[in-house]
């Protein structure tokens, strides 16, 4: 059809022909379907006479969407129109802009919108300059990923920042620019593309919340420029930044108490709330929306296949409020979303939101079969669940918080992790602890020493993060591998305890394998790197001991990895067969087919993975005692028949002895019947 009618008369056909899953047709609003009219022609000026179609029917199936949350957050703006009109002009120019290759993974994504949820994907998350020096340096080692079944990539910041107050890349001073020491942008597309070829997704961190203090917008508003102060929260006193302190907690209060820096350029306080070179955002100014919209279609069109946002409770500020989690700042990431649906459909959205748990699925959108917000969120409460548990050697706090946990909406996905870049908050809630029969404060504190081997009966050698003196409760910081056992028993030569460590790191990654959603290997989990104490001798990382988790990655320790009577082999090859089997197994993608299943025994976590007629039992032991742990009468909860069952990591078929399963210390099980 003629594309300059498009507008005027849509044909239905072709509309229901382009509107498969995830779109959906909005309700008819008048408002809407008046703006649309009046803006048509301005896009179809900018067109060119370019084909747009699969951009037009996008674009009229979701603008009453996009339209109400703008009107909601800026309708009253003085800037309203002028700002609505460049939102659309720069969804049309990320279109017209998009590389036709990218434009044919839209089109098979569209046709495949469970493309995220697929038992297929196993990722990995990673710092480029210390897996392998730059861009080429991880492409020299692309075959490491397939060697081991990677085939999503989180790469750590690489956008341009200052090369000291940077906090770690997330201190952004230009968005559209890869950061000179990784390579060039050019280096970046070629990489995103020759992944791609591998049948490989990327993802990238995108810092929604802050710039760096030297981002062009921050220079501009020291300068002088109103225009650009208003790109951030901007006071000339002290009684409004006072106000929000009210009720503003702090987010590093050891390191960047409060909540504004005074800035002697400008005059002015300014919003700081995680580093004082951090400036917030102002997204209360629709212009500030619609640049970050710009850079994030500017990164999708160099090949970006899912954007980590990151810290999206912060984006919205509200006096009074603790300014995370505010409806506003849903619909923030909605417009996000709805705006890149329309340009690049392909692309998701992972929300780096640790937050409780009924905050975190917030996240994912009102849609009950779809994301209209986050298509992927952390699952951060499982992650600490799984620490708590080793400690504990009991999963009674684990089983407590899970059975209480929301369910996601149908069509979106968790990442599942041991291990981050960050430290690890054990972010599950005081009534879990209490209803698993402890104390809240008392063990939110044995956990804080048991991690830093301040503690009796400690495998594990970590440091405390942000420790709080009137609680006794700290953050964790620590390798995988140092706070499962590894680093203490090799110290103390003791083969048990390696043994013991292997096994607990190996359960660990059979968990996250098998529980729902996207598993992520820590770059260095994969091989048990130790903690790297060297940062301590670096000014620039002495004060931050995260760093601890952060080494360089050791190619000589890596070429152990073949090695079967090495942690590095016994680490390297378990994980390797156990994403092999994952493939494999329909069951494991993500269908919200996880099911807990319950045991009388409190070291044994159990859940369940059906989908249609396949279905898979993965049990784990979380006790370390010589005696053995059993299972006692779980079956009846399955669809499994106990007299046939069959362990797919052993390849073995599993007994049944007096009505229940042994299991020895930190064993687990994937079983079916065959």
């Amino acid at each position: 059809m003629n594309r300059n009618l498009f507008f005027a008369s849509i044909d239905n056909t072709l509309l229901i022909k382009y509107l498969r899953p995830p779109f959906k047709i909005a309700l008819y609003n008048p408002t809407a379907h008046k703006t649309l009219k009046k803006l048509k022609p301005q896009l179809i000026k900018q067109a060119k006479g370019k084909k747009t179609e699969d951009f037009d029917v996008r674009f009229t199936a979701l603008f009453s969407d996009i339209f109400s949350r703008f009107n909601q957050l800026y309708g009253k703006h003085p800037s309203y129109e002028e700002a609505l009109n460049r939102l659309l002009e720069t969804m049309m120019d990320g279109y017209l802009q998009r590389p036709t290759y990218l434009k044919k993974k839209d089109a098979q994504r569209e046709a495949n919108p469970a493309w995220f949820r697929s038992q297929d994907l196993t990722g990995m998350m990673l710092y480029v300059d210390r897996f392998n020096q730059d861009l080429k340096g991880l492409m020299d080692k692309a075959d490491y990923f397939e060697e081991l079944g990677i085939n999503y990539l989180h790469l750590m910041p690489l956008l341009e920042s200052p090369k000291e107050k940077n906090d770690g890349g997330y201190a952004v001073s230009n968005y559209k620019k890869i950061d000179k020491k990784f390579g060039t942008n050019a280096e970046f597309k070629k990489t995103t593309k020759a992944l791609s070829d591998r049948n490989m997704y990327v993802m990238l961190d995108l810092v929604v919340n802050h710039t760096s203090d030297e981002h062009e917008w921050a220079e501009q508003a020291k300068a002088g420029n109103k225009t650009y102060q208003d790109y951030y929260y901007t006071y000339s006193d002290r009684s409004t930044p006072d106000l929000f302190e009210q009720a503003l907690p702090e987010v590093f209060p050891e390191n960047a108490p409060g909540n504004f820096t005074w800035n002697e350029e400008m005059q002015q306080w300014v919003m700081t709330v995680f580093n004082t070179y951090q400036w917030d955002l102002n997204y209360t100014n629709p212009m500030v929306l619609v640049e970050m919209l710009e850079n994030i279609l500017y990164l999708a069109n160099m090949g970006v296949d899912v954007f980590r946002m990151d810290a999206v409770a912060f984006v919205w500020k509200q006096i009074g409020t603790g300014s995370q989690n505010l409806p506003e700042a849903h619909i923030i990431h909605q417009l996000f979303k709805l705006c890149t649906q329309v340009v690049a459909p392909g692309v998701a959205f992972l929300a780096e939101a640790i937050v409780a748990p009924e905050e975190i699925v917030k996240y994912f959108g009102e849609g009950e079969v779809w994301s209209n917000e986050h298509d992927m969120a952390y699952n951060a409460t499982l992650m600490a669940l799984l620490w708590n548990s080793l400690a504990t050697r009991s999963a009674r706090v684990m089983k407590a918080s899970l059975r209480d946990k929301p369910k996601k909406p149908q069509g979106t996905t968790w990442i599942n992790y041991v291990r981050c870049h960050d430290d690890i908050g054990m972010g599950f809630e005081d009534r879990h602890i209490y209803e698993a029969g402890f104390d809240a404060g008392a063990h939110r504190s044995f956990l804080s020493k048991f991690f830093t081997g301040d503690f009796h009966d400690s495998f594990a050698k970590g440091m405390p993060f942000m420790y709080n003196p009137k609680t006794g409760d700290s953050r964790i910081s620590g390798s995988m591998a140092s706070l499962a056992g590894l680093e203490l028993a090799i110290e103390d030569k003791n083969k048990l305890g390696i043994q013991r460590s292997i096994d607990r790191i190996n359960m660990l990654h059979a968990i996250i394998l098998s529980f729902g959603g996207i598993p992520v290997i820590y770059s260095g989990d994969e091989i048990a790197m130790l903690n790297d104490y060297s940062f301590l001798g670096d000014p620039t990382k002495s004060d931050d001991n995260r760093w601890m988790h952060r080494p360089k990655l050791d190619w000589k320790a890596a070429e152990k990895r073949n090695n079967k009577r090495t942690p590095e082999g016994k680490v390297f090859t378990a994980l390797k067969q156990m994403i092999a089997l994952r493939k494999d197994i329909p069951e494991f993608a993500d269908e919200n087919n996880v099911a807990l299943v319950e045991s009388t025994n409190e070291h044994i976590f159990a859940y369940k993975r059906d989908l249609g007629e396949e279905s898979t039992l993965v049990i784990a032991n979380f006790n370390d005692a010589d005696e053995d742990a059993f299972v006692h009468i779980i079956f009846p909860q399955t669809k499994l028949d106990s007299k046939k069952l069959y362990d797919r990591i052993t390849g073995k078929k599993v007994k049944i002895e007096d009505g229940r399963l042994t299991l020895r210390p930190y064993q687990f099980y994937w079983l079916t019947n065959k």
